[in-house]
């Protein structure tokens, strides 16, 4: 169990290595983000944190997800830094024994990252200019509903 911040890319397949081993595990489900432009003029997106405190924070709702879903495994890799469009940004993985209870964790953790965890993220566009992304009123909604 697991939440890791990095600028490099992941390898899913290693990440997946030794993951939610034993005879109690039914189900594992894993999911990745990828860097995508819905404007059609994107470049990249630039990912600001704050060390320590997101860290701490990924820890505490992985914690979280474990508690409330009856987890037998889960990891967070979440990248920082520039990312390319198409680039992958982030993985969930959780892994229980019934499926239910596998991608019930995987979309609660990631409704959290996308509105409660602490990143800060710049759209960059292709003549260079940035604009930071606002919250959206649909990852608040997701959010809700847990």
């Amino acid at each position: 169990m697991s939440a890791r911040l990095q600028t490099a890319p992941f390898d899913l397949a290693a990440e997946l290595q030794g993951f939610g081993t034993g005879a109690d595990q039914g189900a594992q489900v894993t999911f990745t983000g990828i860097v995508r432009d819905d404007s059609g003029r994107m470049a990249a997106l630039e990912i600001e944190h704050y060390p320590g405190m997101t860290e701490r924070a990924m820890n505490d709702y992985g914690a979280e997800a474990a508690r409330r879903f009856g987890l037998i495994d889960w990891r967070i890799v979440h990248r920082y830094g520039r990312l390319e469009v198409g680039e992958a940004i982030m993985m969930v993985a959780t892994a229980a024994r019934h499926r239910a209870a596998a991608f019930e964790a995987a979309e609660y953790l990631m409704d959290w990252l996308k509105s409660r965890a602490p990143f800060w993220k710049r759209e960059i566009a292709r003549d260079g200019t940035g604009q930071w992304v606002e919250a959206k009123d649909s990852d608040e909604d997701a959010l809700a509903r847990w």
